[in-house]
């Protein structure tokens, strides 16, 4: 790959600022303008075939119609798809059976199924489209590396890259691995293999060791890639790599597809991922808590929240002012969807150039029991001392050395920490096969998936999915 290339990501535009290139195509606006037509036809063929009846007429109504969303949401909503799909058998079911007592017509009958089906298979292609649409405009094709390098960590995951013969298949492919021996710094590793002429730089291992040869390429300006190697492989997920083959993701040094990602960094050291201070560490400190996060969390919160807990020391600078003493203040490389207090959900989106922020705070041991069964539930974000914002830095104050965890690493820093976000200066491959896109990015929310999501797409709005994934955190 060529400099003259390389300059020409800095000038890239972001796919988050550009509303144009978040417009649905053509041929979607069409597919969502014909099926809130059909959805209409349909309604009116249901009131003409119950006009006997107005009971009749307003089943007939609601039944059609929430059918067709609920087909929609079960083709579009990861979260709700089953749930979705239960809802629109039984008001199919109810459509037919007013239709067929009030009418006694097949062919009434008939003609509203068929409207039905239509209708979603139409609104479902247009939905989609919007995650489609949005990927291309996120990832562009590049050519095979010059000079792929790959570090590769043989302890990280167990010994994954051992297991896979991960030296073996990148050598196969042309590829020059470089094996961490005990002893070796990987930083001076990854800035010789930059040195020596590696025009593509990639990492076999765990977050930790992603984020160090990240920071590497991205202050050469040097593509990079992820090998899922580790073993929860969190910066993967959110890259689009199917953590499962680590083998696969070495097709990124061939014909591959790149785009430009944010870094983010606390007292000048780079994290691909997240930090979090306070309750995490403690967490993370436990046997239990890779085998059983949420039942280990559930466990440990009245341990570390009892009345003879101690105070967190810790200040940070919220939306509406300082929070004094939080229990937990989780900072990450661009914001999260949240599933539950320790982080580690999915992020929509690498490069909307925000840190993602939350704090935890407990006044009362009798909140304790509650937020023990938000957690368990999966909607901690109920929970009234449960605060998220975005920034684009942040500053967490202390009077005491903080122990922290760096991407699933436990270290301790002195005070104050130091957050800020670089803004797309890491380029990322994957290759052709990857979907490229996070679980967050792909699960549309419910208000896309209906008709509000149709009704925008029809219009040529931006898609719902990148208008809304630069908001929340985790």
């Amino acid at each position: 790959m060529t400099k003259d290339h390389g300059a020409q990501i800095g000038t890239m535009t972001s796919p988050n600022t550009n509303a144009e290139s978040a417009r649905p195509p053509l041929w979607s606006r069409i597919a969502a303008v014909g099926a809130l037509v059909l959805s209409l036809v349909t309604m009116v063929i249901l009131i003409i075939f119950t006009a006997q009846n107005l009971v009749y007429v307003v089943v007939a109504l609601l039944g059609g119609g929430l059918a067709i969303s609920a087909l929609w949401i079960a083709a579009t909503n990861r979260r709700y798809r089953w749930l979705a799909a239960a809802a629109a058998a039984v008001l199919v079911a109810v459509t037919v059976a007013s239709v067929t007592w009030v009418g006694r017509n097949l062919v009434a009958v008939a003609v509203a199924l068929v409207g039905i089906l239509v209708a979603s298979v139409l609104g479902t292609l247009a939905l989609r489209s919007e995650v489609h649409h949005a990927l291309a405009g996120r990832w562009y094709r590049v050519g095979a590396a010059g000079h792929g390098v790959v570090l590769v960590n043989p302890e990280s995951g167990g010994g994954k890259a051992a297991r896979l013969d991960l030296v073996d298949e990148a050598e196969r492919r042309g590829i020059s691995p470089v094996m961490l021996e005990p002893g070796d710094d990987l930083a001076e590793l990854a800035e010789a293999a930059v040195s020596q002429g590696a025009d593509v730089l990639g990492m076999a291992g765990g977050d930790g060791s992603q984020a160090v040869v990240a920071a590497i390429a991205a202050r050469h300006g040097v593509p990079f890639v992820c090998i899922p190697a580790g073993t929860r492989n969190h910066f993967a997920l959110d890259l689009g790599i199917d953590r499962d083959d680590p083998v696969k993701a070495l097709d990124a040094y061939g014909s591959a597809r790149e785009s430009a990602i944010d870094l983010a960094e606390v007292n000048g050291e780079t994290f691909v991922n997240n930090v979090s201070l306070g309750l995490y560490a403690e967490f993370v400190a436990s046997d239990r808590y890779r085998e059983a996060k949420r039942r280990t969390v559930a466990k440990m919160f009245p341990e570390l929240l009892g009345p003879g807990a101690p105070p967190s020391g810790l200040t940070v600078d919220g939306p509406r002012g300082p929070i004094v003493g939080p229990q937990l203040v989780e900072v990450s490389n661009n914001p999260y969807t949240l599933c539950s207090v320790i982080g580690f959900g999915s992020r929509p989106l690498l490069d909307t150039g925000k840190l993602g922020v939350a704090s935890l705070t407990i006044r009362r041991t009798s909140d304790v029991n509650r937020l023990v069964a938000l957690e368990i539930s999966g909607h901690p974000e109920r929970f009234e001392g449960w605060s998220q914002w975005t920034a684009g830095h942040l500053e967490v104050r202390g009077h005491r050395p903080i122990v922290v965890a760096i991407d699933g690493e436990a270290r301790t820093l002195d005070p104050p920490l130091a957050f800020a976000i670089r803004p797309r200066s890491l380029r990322v491959r994957i290759g052709k096969g990857q979907s490229g896109a996070s679980p967050a990015f792909r699960r549309a929310p419910v208000a896309v998936s209906t008709l509000v999501g149709l009704l925008r797409v029809a219009r040529g709005r931006p898609s719902g999915i990148v208008a809304r994934s630069g908001t929340g955190a985790t």
